[in-house]
C-alpha cells in the first residue's frame, strides 16, 4: 500500500484499502495533491507548481533552500527554453528573473553560484549544439528529477516516507547480487525479465 501512496496511485490505493480492508494513514486526497504538483513540473510550469507546494505546505520551500533553488532554476530553464525557441526572444525577462530570483541565493552558496552561472550559459549557445554539461539542463528528466525532489520533501514533511519499502527491498536484492559477484560466489540469481 506504501508504494502505491508513495508513487501518487490514489485511486489504486483506495480501492486497496478497501479491498483488504484496511485504513490509510494517510489522507488519500493529499495524493492528487502531489500528483498535480508532479504534473506541472513535468509540463514545465514551474510557477503554477511552486503555487502549489506553498498552498500544501507554506514552510516546505523556506526550510529547503536547495529544494527552492532547484525549482527556481529550472523555472529559468524554462524561460530560457521559451525564449530560445523564438527566432529573436528576448533575454530580459530571463536575466531579471535571475537576478531578482536567484542572485541572492547564489551569494550565499558557491553550489547554487556554480549552477547559476552554468543555467545562464545556455544563452550564449545555440540549443542545437551544446556541450554535454549544458544539453543535460535541457534534457526533460531534470524536470523528472525535481519532481522527485519535491515529492521526496513532501512525503517528509507529511511524516510520510520517500521511498516505497519494495523499491528498498529491490535495491537491497541488487546489492546483495553484486557483493556476491564480486566474490565471485555461485548463487542462483533472480531475473526480473522472467517474472510475470
Amino acid at each position: 500500500m506504501n508504494y502505491l501512496i508513495i508513487e501518487g496511485y490514489q485511486s489504486a490505493a483506495a480501492k486497496f484499502a478497501q479491498e483488504a480492508n484496511v485504513s490509510s494513514s494517510v489522507a488519500l486526497d493529499s495524493i492528487s495533491d502531489r500528483m498535480a504538483i508532479r504534473s506541472a513540473i513535468h509540463a514545465g510550469d514551474i510557477q503554477s507548481a511552486i503555487e502549489k507546494i506553498n498552498d500544501l505546505n507554506p514552510e516546505l520551500l523556506d526550510t529547503n533552500p536547495e529544494l527552492h533553488f532547484q525549482l527556481l532554476r529550472l523555472q529559468l530553464i524554462e524561460l530560457i527554453r521559451k525564449c530560445t525557441a523564438e527566432r529573436n526572444g528576448d533575454i530580459q525577462p530571463i536575466l531579471t528573473f535571475a537576478t531578482t530570483h536567484l542572485a541572492s541565493r547564489s551569494q550565499k552558496n558557491p553550489a547554487f553560484l556554480a549552477d547559476l552561472e552554468r543555467t545562464m550559459a545556455l544563452l550564449c549557445f545555440p540549443q542545437d549544439n551544446l556541450i554535454p554539461q549544458l544539453r543535460e539542463l535541457m534534457d526533460p528528466s531534470l524536470r523528472r528529477q525535481v519532481a522527485v525532489s519535491v515529492n521526496e520533501a513532501i512525503l517528509e514533511s507529511q511524516g510520510i516516507m520517500k521511498e516505497a519499502r519494495m523499491r528498498g527491498l529491490v535495491r537491497l536484492w541488487g546489492w546483495g547480487e553484486n557483493a556476491l559477484k564480486q566474490e565471485k560466489m555461485e548463487f542462483p540469481s533472480l531475473d526480473l525479465k522472467n517474472i510475470a
